[in-house]
């Protein structure tokens, strides 16, 4: 498992990460307080509060989840 943090500002950033994250064959989390949501589902990364910056949980090796961070190079923290 790595994480990592990100802020996503506007909608761009949003599909960003979603397109991203749905072309990982490997589950993608965001963490936000008490919440734990798919980052392969738009819908839910748009009900949380991206006020603050967000915690993207990676549940692979880190060679792996290097590619999908290499994506999303602007959103991370």
């Amino acid at each position: 498992m790595v994480k990592r943090s990100i802020r996503l500002e506007n909608t761009e950033d949003i599909k960003t990460l979603c397109n991203a994250a749905v072309e990982c064959p490997f589950e993608i989390d965001i963490l936000s307080g008490n919440y734990i949501i798919d980052a392969k589902s738009i819908m839910g990364i748009f009900a949380l509060d991206r006020s603050q910056p967000l915690e993207i949980c990676a549940h692979t090796d880190a060679a792996q989840a290097e590619q999908l961070f290499q994506k999303v190079t602007s959103l991370l923290v």
